[in-house]
């Protein structure tokens, strides 16, 4: 079970990345391992000294009675302290911020978020990693 955020390396380039553990109810699991996540404009954001997951939509589970979770809701992020203290302080810095790249499950079957943290592309960087991915397509194309 692996799912990623696609247009996350289209839109940013990542200086780190870190493995966190997800906040998450019993009928938001089931439904992640099902697939069912949207990472479309989902983002970090600290409160206080904790992190949190927000606009992550994971959808409500097909089989879930009156106690099924609310999509949209906020989910809190598990990391060491010194990594928190070294994400807080690049968050300070202007442009920088901390978007989920993917959802997997580690091999004791636990859910994971890795997260990037990253720098906006501007308009011409991203034509250049299109024209960069075209020409990677083109030489696979070539050599087959």
């Amino acid at each position: 079970m692996d799912i990623r955020n696609r247009s996350a390396f289209y839109e940013y380039f990542f200086d780190d990345r870190y493995v966190a553990g997800i906040v998450l109810t019993g009928t938001e699991v089931k439904s992640l391992r099902a697939g069912k996540a949207s990472f479309n404009d989902a983002y970090c954001i600290f409160h206080g000294d904790e992190l949190f997951i927000r606009s992550l939509h994971i959808a409500e589970y097909s089989h879930g009675t009156f106690n099924n979770h609310d999509p949209l809701r906020e989910r809190k992020l598990l990391l060491n302290k010194k990594e928190l203290k070294k994400l807080q302080a690049k968050i300070k810095e202007k442009g920088y911020t901390i978007i989920p790249l993917r959802i997997f499950s580690n091999e004791n079957n636990l859910l994971k978020m890795e997260i990037g943290l990253g720098k906006g592309k501007k308009l011409h960087d991203k034509r250049e990693s299109i024209k960069q991915r075209d020409s990677e397509r083109e030489l696979k194309r070539y050599i087959k």
